[in-house]
């Protein structure tokens, strides 16, 4: 539930906050709070809402390096919470301003009437400036609020992007679409990530001080939130988390559309995420689960581990076959108990699951094969730089019948996937791989071969892909999880049920696209570099079932160098690879039996809820397998139910049970 801000306490903050506030503001509308210290004007997210952090100072666009080239035209970046007509806008300056016609007293907040994307004319402070107003469709929006960060002056962004290590406390508001503001304070605010943080556009890990829910994800304390810098689409790892939650891969992490605020001033549209840890997204693990009552180490426990080479001095972990492993959970400092136990069970545990991962190894034995299996199809689909090199997580925890495994999951980190990326020229020379960027071809066996003519790689990802017991399941997860989700995503065969996981093409599109055009406008580039793949045009294929073949466009399809262009090149990229994967693994793909399908003729009919009655009375015999799949309601017996579910479910009555229709796994 939303917190509301009482009114009184609103009238305090108002009084005590603003340094330079000097009239008295109506007590229905707020002011900014004291990380309010630029001379501009203000806007804030609710129309008529007390809140004192929910703020944005107008702002000019920047380039890369935040130098401005137009200080006199400004922006308003509205979140969706904004109403489209009407907006409160604060007055920091030391005399009136006239915006729209409406006259706004020095440090008075006024309701103005608005249009977006129009131009309006203001004077300010001895100089004349235009404005423009532009609102966003994102799921939420994110204020965070410091301006003496480290206790000398220095404000939130500038203390936490000297250096990862810097952390904070902060105030701050989560805003959602209907208006709603949650002002729970931040516990602590710190940088994130590897590569990426030497971005511009940075990420963040966010601890709020009590469990906090954005936009309808379940409470959680901690996030990530994401700058998805060098993905133009602003949307591959939010596509590739939501398929790996449809697909059935645990612990998926649950993300949100949403614009980022730090001290008034709009950072761009991030993506925030529940965040890698346990007890939430991994709820087997938990920091003290390594422990007994007594304080002795378990024999055995559950942990999350993270392949990732960059890891340093400053990290928990150990190194296990030439690779580094980096405990994420349980997490333990030096001189706590355990610290050095928990390193070498770690150590030995993935040793054996490594040993395991050869092509004749016995990975049943220490891991669950389907979920590693859909990991690997996870990196191949997207052809994800980074497989198996970091963000590559394992959770080592026991399974339905008490014994533990690696589980592969939880999915992390994928915006150098779905042909984004043109990789290093000199690694792809060296294992031979010529059409990285193509949605066609191999990827994860070949990645970190020593050399082209190297016959396996050490990957742990290219590992998985050519063990037995994953390559036997291969087909059947492929075409009976991932191309049913692909499907509904493309929208030509929509599923309520996958629906709630993952979304179609133009569901995601709706959800950012807004969002997108002021992350942009204000001054990040839809193109990062050389390290981006030309998404220009491309000839966009589809799965012809029927021949079991990949089928090519003759004509090549071209792409707008602008937002609605990058989202579409990378969908389309996505649905052409899932093509080329369907023609490889069709010809070892044996379909799996139907719920519903009493007669297993493969399809659903009336003959089958005939064939139930037939057999309840005895005059036919089902066969183990038949008996399966005409127990629609999965209750260990077939019966007359069974048959009225089947019969609603072919006239279209939707209380029936989930999955007729769909394979028996």
């Amino acid at each position: 539930m939303k917190k509301p801000i009482a009114i009184f306490l609103a009238f305090l903050m108002i009084l005590s906050a603003v340094p330079f506030a000097t009239a008295f503001v109506a007590e229905e509308k707020g002011a900014p709070s004291d990380y309010a210290t630029e001379a501009a004007l203000y806007v804030h997210a609710v129309s008529n809402s007390a809140d004192s952090e929910a703020w944005q100072a107008w702002q000019s666009v920047h380039d890369e390096d935040f130098e401005v080239a137009k200080p006199y035209e400004k922006y308003f970046f509205l979140p969706s919470s904004a109403a489209k007509n009407t907006i409160d806008v604060y007055n920091g300056f030391d005399a009136a301003v006239t915006l729209n016609g409406v006259s706004i007293a020095s440090h008075t907040t006024e309701s103005v009437a608005y249009t977006a994307d129009a131009a309006y004319a203001v004077t300010a402070g001895g100089n004349s400036y235009t404005l423009k107003i532009m609102n966003s469709n994102a799921e939420g929006a994110i204020y965070i609020n410091n301006p003496d960060a480290d206790g000398n002056g220095t404000d939130l962004m500038s203390y936490l992007n000297e250096t990862k290590e810097n952390s904070a406390k902060a105030t701050g508001a989560i805003v959602t679409p209907d208006g709603s503001i949650d002002n729970t304070a931040v516990k602590k605010i710190k940088g994130r990530g590897n590569t990426s943080w030497d971005k511009p556009k940075k990420g963040y890990n966010i601890t709020y001080d009590k469990k906090v829910g954005i936009a309808g994800m379940e409470k959680n304390k901690k996030y990530s939130i994401l700058p998805n810098y060098q993905d133009d689409s602003l949307s591959r790892n939010r596509i590739l988390y939501d398929l790996s939650d449809a697909v059935g891969l645990p612990y998926a992490s649950d993300s949100r559309y949403v614009d980022f605020y730090v001290n008034g001033y709009y950072w761009g549209s991030y993506l925030m995420c529940e965040k890698v840890e346990p007890g939430s997204l991994v709820p087997e693990v938990t920091d003290d689960g390594y422990l007994n009552e007594d304080g002795t180490i378990k024999e055995d426990f559950p942990f999350i581990a993270e392949v990732d080479a960059s890891a340093t001095d400053g990290d928990y972990y150990v190194t296990a076959n030439n690779m580094k492993i980096t405990i994420k959970a349980p997490e333990i400092d030096p001189g706590q108990p355990g610290y050095e136990e928990v390193k070498d069970y770690v150590k030995s545990k993935f040793s054996a699951f490594y040993t395991a991962t050869a092509p004749n190894g016995d990975l049943s034995a220490v891991a669950d094969v389907n979920s590693v299996a859909k990991l690997y199809l996870i990196n191949e689909l997207g052809k994800n730089w980074d497989s198996g090199v970091s963000s590559t997580f394992f959770t080592y925890r026991q399974d339905e019948n008490g014994n533990y495994k690696f589980y592969g999951s939880p999915v992390w980190d994928y915006d150098n996937s779905l042909g984004n990326a043109t990789g290093v020229k000199w690694d792809l020379r060296n294992i031979g791989v010529t059409d990285y960027e193509e949605y066609t071809g191999w990827w994860c066996q070949h990645k970190g071969k020593s050399n082209a003519s190297a016959k396996r790689s050490n990957n742990i990802i290219a590992r998985i892909s050519q063990n037995t017991d994953v390559k036997a399941v291969l087909p059947k997860i492929w075409f009976e999880r991932f191309m049913p989700a692909l499907a509904h995503f493309t929208g030509t065969k929509t599923d309520n049920e996958i629906n709630s996981d993952f979304y179609t093409k133009e569901a995601y599109y709706s959800l950012i696209k807004d969002s997108a055009a002021m992350n942009y406008e204000s001054g990040w580039l839809l193109n990062t570099g050389s390290w981006i793949a030309d998404h220009s045009s491309q000839k966009v294929a589809h799965y012809d079932s029927a021949t079991q073949k990949m089928v090519v466009d003759s004509q090549t399809t071209s792409y707008a160098q602008d937002f609605e262009g990058m989202y579409n090149y990378a969908s389309d990229w996505m649905l052409s690879r899932a093509a080329w994967l369907s023609e490889q693994f069709a010809p070892d793909y044996t379909p799996s039996p139907l719920l519903g399908d009493a007669n297993l003729d493969g399809i659903i009919t009336v003959t089958d809820a005939t064939a139930i009655q037939r057999e309840i009375v005895q005059l036919i015999s089902f066969t183990d397998t038949a008996k399966i799949c005409a127990d629609v309601d999965k209750d260990g017996n077939v019966t007359i139910i069974d048959a009225a579910f089947l019969q609603r479910y072919l006239v279209g009555i939707s209380s029936i049970p989930k999955g007729i229709g769909k394979p028996i796994d």
